[in-house]
């Protein structure tokens, strides 16, 4: 059986931020994250972090073969928004483990079952 992807991963972050951490919510939860999941990260991450961007989007990869569309939630703190006596490196790995501990919450409160041919 294939090697499911991780729940939670730090990405290269866009121009301007300093930290960027992807969930792969849908691929896990098999359903859309809810607005009251985001508003737990957003306390989460606030109790490290000033200010924090939280982006909800489904994503779709396509080939000529394949086409895979997945709910993703992406965590965004811009460089700004860094403490002064904090690494970014190190609060990327802060933050991918709080979304990983966040995301196992909400997957465990409330899933949707996956058929075998989704």
């Amino acid at each position: 059986m294939p090697e499911l992807a991780p729940i939670a991963f730090a990405a290269e972050p866009r121009e301007g931020a300093a930290v960027e951490v992807r969930v792969n919510f849908g691929i896990f939860a098999g359903r859309d994250v809810t607005r009251a999941e985001i508003d737990d990260l957003t306390t989460l991450l606030l109790e490290e972090v000033p200010e924090v961007s939280i982006v909800s989007e489904e994503r779709h990869e396509i080939d000529r073969e394949v086409e895979i569309s997945v709910h993703q939630v992406r965590i965004e703190i811009a460089e700004d928004a860094v403490p002064a006596e904090t690494d970014a490196a190190r609060l990327g790995a802060r933050v991918v483990a709080l979304a990983e501990r966040w995301a196992d919450s909400c997957i465990s409160d409330r899933h949707a079952e996956i058929s075998e041919g989704s």
